[in-house]
């Protein structure tokens, strides 16, 4: 899960809580293998025992066999010695093979992520970011993927408060753009800068602090719905929990199960709905109230009843926020105070709803492709002061 989950890990700096989580796991691994091994040993002298018992039953057989006259004692004796030479170098090769095999299974996916090289690393003299009052920048960014240019000398100013749309097709480089701001990867040219700073130059600590993250496919833990909550905000009281549960419209049905708030969600909240396990998500970034937040296509993969709900959690989470928005589905995104259209790479066209559609461009195109009529659902974006 905790690989799986490494953006959330990250963005919540829950690093240091999943190493130390990871050691009391081994902790505890190393107890139930001590326990095996005394199983073992209880278990090595019942298996002689029995083998012992097996032999004495042949040399009774046998015995009975060589007074009859139907076996030579000489062809016993060796029939004997052949099995007694071949009992323990066939059962000791048989253990051997079984924990070899094991262990290359277990080597050889150990080594992969061993090997891993870190992409992103924190510069010794890096300083703690202030908390964000002016704005974020992309400045001539460029980014390659797996050799592939991803994104191209983009350039894009971004105002505190201001709720951004980004849109474009399939593998414009939506998420790939917002990827780089809490530096799950770094640029290869040009600078990421908040209120002046840029973001290779500030502690990886201070910089995710300020970034609350949900994503289309909803990381949840096999733990508690509390504790899935509160991840990255341990020192929270429950009293913080539940408004932020409240205000997610999660609390109702979070209350509606046996143990409530200390229910055990299964891996991945398996026993959730979509829609549910989306508002845990939208519940856990309400509690960090982190000043600038992504939500990267948070909405696409609901029907439509899951997503009214989760709709309004996100009109609550996104007020007095500088938000990024990746939207598969155009109408969700109309009142936002600025759509940014990418198209392999590059931004195209920006504005709002209104001016993209008379631009009549790449957005019209789009959003025609998708609707042909006015009846949708938007997002009642909260109301800011004019930024632009």
């Amino acid at each position: 899960e905790t690989i799986t989950g490494n953006r959330i890990v990250k963005a919540f700096n829950m690093e240091e809580y999943e190493k130390r989580r990871f050691a009391e796991e081994n902790e505890r691994y190393f107890k139930i293998f001590l326990k095996r091994v005394k199983i073992r040993a209880i278990s090595h002298p019942l298996m002689e025992l029995l083998g012992g018992i097996g032999v004495a039953i042949i040399l009774w057989v046998g015995g009975y066999s060589v007074v009859r006259g139907d076996m030579t004692p000489g062809t016993f004796f060796s029939f004997m010695t052949a099995l007694l030479m071949l009992y323990a170098p066939v059962r000791n090769l048989n253990k051997v093979n079984l924990e070899v095999q094991e262990g290359l299974a277990a080597a050889t996916r150990i080594f992969e992520l061993l090997d891993t090289v870190t992409e992103v690393k924190e510069e010794k003299d890096a300083i703690s970011l202030p908390l964000i009052s002016k704005g974020i920048e992309f400045k001539e960014v460029a980014f390659k993927y797996d050799s592939a240019l991803v994104l191209k000398s983009l350039s894009l100013h971004i105002r505190v408060g201001e709720i951004i749309a980004i849109v474009g097709m399939s593998g414009a480089g939506k998420t790939s753009l917002v990827n780089l701001l809490p530096r799950f990867y770094d640029v290869d040219e040009g600078q990421i800068l908040i209120d002046g700073f840029d973001i290779r130059k500030v502690t990886l600590k201070s910089l995710r602090e300020q970034i609350g993250l949900v994503t289309q496919q909803t990381i949840l833990f096999n733990d508690t719905v509390r504790s899935n909550i509160a991840y990255g905000s341990l020192l929270r009281s429950e009293q913080e929990i539940m408004e932020a549960a409240k205000a997610s419209n999660a609390h109702d049905f979070i209350l509606r199960f046996p143990q409530g708030y200390d229910t055990v969600i299964g891996e991945g909240g398996v026993k959730l709905s979509g829609g549910e396990r989306q508002r845990i998500s939208i519940a856990r970034a309400i509690l960090k109230n982190a000043p600038i937040l992504i939500l990267d296509e948070a909405t696409s993969s609901l029907d439509s009843d899951s997503e009214a709900e989760v709709q309004v959690a996100m009109d609550t989470l996104m007020k007095g926020r500088t938000v990024f928005v990746i939207a598969h589905r155009l109408s969700t995104i109309r009142n936002a105070h600025r759509i940014v259209v990418l198209s392999n790479g590059e931004m195209i066209e920006q504005g709002t709803h209104e001016e993209l559609m008379a631009l009549n461009g790449e957005y019209r195109r789009l959003y025609d492709l998708q609707f042909r009529d006015d009846g949708m659902r938007v997002w009642k974006t909260p109301k800011a002061k004019k930024i632009y």
